[in-house]
């Protein structure tokens, strides 16, 4: 069995009688006296501790480079017992966050940046939620899936179930044309859940995982992940016995999570280690973490639990999820990158240089916005306001800042000079475009320069955060079923607030309509709903200025739910919810800036149920000659 040493937290092959968490500072009581379970901690008289190493006293900033490549793809092995997987589950759990909805074209767009970013596994979401889910979830398998580099790597593609057939059915429909393919399932291992949700009993649960897992390597999948919910606050035999039934019926990775995120950093890095020490079969699967971000404590626990043996953490992009979210993507693997060598050299295969563009993606098509002070992706991340930080800075990055921007794909000001404003052409707007991340040709070019020369044409100075305002409003948008023509609204204290909206639809045909409301946006909104004709409700509107000054650009956030249909399964309770929708516009005019973000989640609505085109490889041994999708269908 392998273990960890406290010393220098390396894998060996002997077991240490005292892992990296002590087993007696703790003990977990929960009482069933109540509906509700309690806890106390008992003795913590000591507590887990790292030895330093001289790396602390030498090195000041995150290094440039991971110390190893990327090992071979095992299902249930790892050949190097430093390297780290990262499993992304933005495109599911993260989706769960109240008006996180995305299209499926947007969806695979995320998934195809992951794969740049050099994710090693992309859970692509809940095939059994919809029919849209699970075509979403194919067409990222069928081209994602699929897309193997120079160096040979391609991204394994998961998709999440109940232990059932039925939801296992799904997924293996959906994931099964990658090269790649895994199916996640899970169930409820803690007394509260199997009591109050499950109503089964712990010889039930066992007897459902075991077949389950059967089940699913049965259909052909050899890379089955199962995770047995609530792990933080189940009980550790019976974890052991049901994680040791699950790893006979063929699981390649257990995945251990804190549900709720209840546990604390040593207290899930000794769950770790307990399971790793005591689960029968432990040897032939990869420990998995996921952490919810209740306590703000996931991406803590998610190291820790890489110090305690994990070899694949769970994350998400910005850390959204269900409630507070999950451990950030961002946040952990930036943290093994600076910080790897004290953490017994653990590395990771991300392409660190994606994360600023992964942020800003995911942050537009989700709708849910990265807070200022956001650790590494937050906009005041990498600004020194302090005058005596400034004065460090200017003497040496190093005094304040323990990573370089660049690292993660964040351009600071432009230093060369470029001025940007009305005068300016394509060439120094594309020029800027490059220095901030963004590569843009033809008619996307085209797109922005015109926006960007409106823009410029009303304010002195255009600046980087302008542009980048306008870049994501482009960008990021979802295909036009319609879009803004043009607008005139009249309102003030003489009378009723009108306004006039022309929409264009997708085959260019004009619509106009007129509308009276409580105010510009209000009646601008109600002329939109006149000609859509799609019931929605407007449940959260927000307006932000992106820089300083009377003549900002205005971003406009919205959400809305559609009142007919758009409904899903929720994973862990299997509830049918509706699902929200959300929109962001910029421009200088607060009301045009106000429509174009109701527009875009109009777009995203009614888009939803649409599928791209997908064709399955020929090469794909996963897929039979009766299961290939031709081109174009699906």
């Amino acid at each position: 069995m392998a273990a960890l040493t406290s010393s220098n937290l390396s894998l060996t092959n002997t077991t240490i009688p005292k892992p990296i968490f002590p087993k007696t500072p703790f003990t977990t009581l929960l009482s069933l006296s109540s509906p509700k379970p309690s806890f106390s901690l008992l003795s913590l008289s000591s507590k887990p501790h790292i030895k330093p190493t001289s790396h602390f006293a030498t090195v000041t900033r995150c290094s440039a480079a991971s110390p190893g490549g990327r090992p071979e793809y095992v299902p249930n092995k790892i050949s190097d017992p430093n390297y780290v997987r990262i499993f992304d589950t933005t495109l599911r759990d993260g989706e769960q966050s109240p008006g996180a909805s995305m299209t499926p074209k947007q969806k695979l767009e995320i998934a195809r940046h992951l794969a740049r970013l050099g994710v090693d596994i992309i859970e692509a979401g809940f095939p059994a939620a919809s029919n849209a889910d699970l075509e979403a979830v194919k067409s990222i398998a069928i081209e994602v899936g699929n897309a193997v580099d120079e160096d040979g790597y391609v991204p394994v593609i998961c998709g999440l179930s109940r232990c059932n057939k039925a939801d296992i059915d799904a997924a293996w429909a959906a994931v099964k044309y990658a090269k790649r393919p895994r199916i996640h399932t899970f169930i409820a291992t803690s007394e509260i859940h199997m009591e109050h949700k499950l109503n089964k009993t712990r010889e039930e649960v066992v007897e459902i995982a075991r077949k389950m897992v059967s089940y699913a390597r049965s259909l052909g999948c050899d890379d089955v992940e199962f995770s047995p919910e609530d792990a933080g606050r189940s009980d550790r035999k019976f974890l052991y016995q049901i994680l040791g039934e699950v790893i006979k019926a063929g699981a390649t990775t257990l995945n251990i999570p804190d549900t709720v995120g209840y546990t604390v950093p040593f207290e899930f890095g000794q769950l770790i280690a307990d399971i790793k020490a005591n689960t029968p079969g432990i040897e032939n699967v990869i420990i998995s973490t996921h952490c919810q971000n209740d306590l703000g404590l996931s991406s803590a626990n998610t190291v820790a639990g890489a110090c305690a043996g994990a070899r694949q953490l769970e994350v998400t992009i910005n850390g959204i999820g269900e409630r507070a979210g999950n451990a950030s993507l961002e946040e952990v693997v930036m943290t093994i990158k600076c910080r790897g060598q004290s953490l017994g050299g653990l590395y990771t295969g991300i392409q660190t240089e994606h994360i600023v563009k992964a942020s800003k993606m995911v942050a537009e098509y989700s709708g849910l916005l990265v807070q200022p002070h956001k650790a590494i992706v937050g906009a005041n991340a990498f600004k020194h306001e302090s005058g005596i930080h400034q004065h460090g800075m200017l003497k040496h990055k190093g005094t304040y800042e323990i990573m370089s921007p660049e690292d993660i794909g964040l351009q600071r000001a432009d230093e060369s000079g470029l001025v940007l404003g009305k005068l300016s052409g394509r060439h120094a707007l594309q020029k800027r475009l490059e220095q901030l991340g963004y590569s843009f040709e033809g008619k996307e070019l085209d797109d922005i320069f015109w926006r960007f020369k409106s823009v410029a044409e009303k304010k002195k100075h255009v600046l980087d955060e302008d542009i980048e305002a306008l870049v994501i409003d482009e960008l990021f948008q979802p295909d036009s079923v319609w879009s803004l023509g043009d607008l005139q609204v009249t309102c003030g204290t003489l009378g009723l607030s009108t306004a006039t909206v022309k929409l264009v639809d997708v085959d260019g045909k004009e619509h106009v309509a007129c509308s009276v409301g409580t105010g510009p946006v209000d009646s601008a909104y109600k002329a939109v709903d006149s000609i859509v004709k799609v019931p929605v409700t407007l449940l959260e509107y927000s307006l932000t200025g992106v820089t300083e000054g009377i003549d900002a650009i205005a971003t406009t956030k919205v959400l809305v739910r559609g009142d007919d249909g758009f409904t899903t399964t929720q994973a862990t309770t299997g509830e049918q919810i509706r699902r929200t929708f959300s929109g962001s516009g910029s421009e200088m005019d607060i009301v045009v800036s106000s429509v174009r973000a109701y527009v875009s989640a109009l777009n995203k609505m009614l888009a939803y149920e649409s599928k791209p085109s997908q064709k399955v490889p020929a090469e794909n041994s996963y897929v039979s000659a009766s299961d290939a999708v031709p081109a174009g269908s699906a």
